[in-house]
């Protein structure tokens, strides 16, 4: 099958959407699927859109051009600059460049797919471009999450005509399918849901640090962006609070952003070298991070429509301590694969990691159950039932 995937996102820059757009990519590769990525980025004004192949599933190569190009056979396609737009607590890179929806449509013209899968097709411009050439039949993939509406309500008639023109509307969760269910007024059941997926073996393999398991103290890793809707400051409140009670635990974190410097900034002075701040990782070193820790620690406040780094958490054998929220209920049942506390409650926050920190044969059994739960996200899984959508679409059914 040649398939079209298509992503609003700039996809040399790393987020949540553009890995499960690579990852699936690959996944349907590795079934023998043919698959081209189109999508902005930032590196265009080249003079060939061809771009170099991926390495590992992930996105890299050299970025499109003023001319169409050609997109048959292209691993990556980018179609035009992306610009970084504050959304849902973060900022997205989308595509506007005036020229990005004629590229779209030369792109898929040329490739000449059997479908096309756009993803997050309400961001501006690629999704809607890709959906009006009518160059196959196509299914959606909605895969934010929020709490906040209102703007959302405005492209409601722009939505309901989505839902009316792909073949199938998926949803990388129920909270996600609830979640613009409500805003678009239609019942949560025109969405089929099918998840998001991992790499199990990636993170059920990697051998972690010798110097940071062979200490006897205890630690916690944190991975996601450094900005305020991924909870960090309560983390880092709650670290203070356990110290009292363990004053060997360390906390690592991975990730960049603007909250770095204010976090680091709320911890005292005694604290702060048991804190430690490793910026981006390598996505070879990634895995062994997490095969490193006692407790991974996922405190979002919201904003989160999937639990993906639980899910590589749990495919490590790692026990979970996270927010309560409607994504994360998606992937962990509280007491099995993880603890759900509050979010944005530090001392809920605390108590939660204190207690499986003390309780050994509890962080055992959960990051048990916790790797056989996350065989049922394993991307060739993810990837054979999004397969079966497919072909139904192309069937009519």
């Amino acid at each position: 099958m040649r398939i079209a995937m298509v992503s609003p996102y700039d996809l040399s820059v790393p987020g949540g959407v553009q890995a499960h757009v690579r990852a699936l990519a690959t996944a349907l590769r590795a079934g023998g699927d043919e698959v081209v990525l189109i999508g902005p980025g930032h590196r265009l004004n080249r003079r060939s859109t061809r771009a170099r192949p991926e390495a590992g599933g992930e996105a890299g190569g050299e970025a499109g051009g003023e001319d169409d190009g050609e997109a048959a056979g292209a691993d990556h396609l980018d179609v035009g600059p992306s610009v970084a737009v504050p959304f849902n607590g973060s900022r997205a890179p989308i595509g506007l460049d005036p020229r990005t929806g004629v590229r779209v449509r030369q792109a898929l013209r040329r490739f000449a797919p059997d479908l096309v899968h756009v993803h997050e097709p309400l961001v501006p411009a690629v999704g809607i471009a890709a959906i009006t050439a009518g160059a196959a039949p196509t299914v959606a993939t909605f895969h934010a999450w929020s709490d906040r509406t209102r703007a959302y309500r405005l492209t409601r008639p722009l939505g309901r005509w989505v839902l009316r023109e792909v073949g199938v509307a998926i949803a990388v969760s129920d909270a996600a399918a609830a979640y613009h269910a409500e805003v678009l007024g239609v019942d949560p059941r025109r969405f089929t849901v099918v998840p998001n997926g991992v790499d199990v073996a990636r993170f059920a393999t990697a051998e972690p640090f010798a110097d940071i398991v062979e200490d006897p103290a205890p630690c916690l890793l944190f991975v996601g962006r450094l900005e305020r809707r991924k909870g960090l400051e309560p983390l880092v409140r709650a670290f203070t609070l356990l110290k009292a009670e363990q004053p060997e635990l360390r906390l690592y974190v991975v990730g960049a952003g603007d909250e770095r410097a204010r976090c680091e900034a709320l911890l005292p002075a005694g604290l702060r070298e048991d804190v430690c701040f490793l910026g981006r990782v390598d996505d070879e070193e990634l895995p062994r991070w997490y095969a490193s820790c006692d407790v991974y620690v996922s405190p979002a406040l919201g904003g989160e429509s999937f639990g993906i780094v639980l899910l590589e958490a749990m495919a490590a054998g790692r026990p979970v301590v996270a927010s309560d929220i409607p994504g994360y209920r998606s992937v962990a049942t509280d007491g099995v694969q993880a603890r759900l506390v509050a979010p944005g409650d530090p001392r809920a926050l605390a108590e939660a990691i204190g207690g499986l920190i003390a309780n050994p044969s509890a962080r055992s059994a959960m990051g048990r159950e916790g790797r056989r739960w996350a065989q049922a996200f394993d991307w060739p899984q993810v990837a054979g039932r999004l397969r079966e959508v497919y072909e139904q679409v192309l069937e009519g059914r």
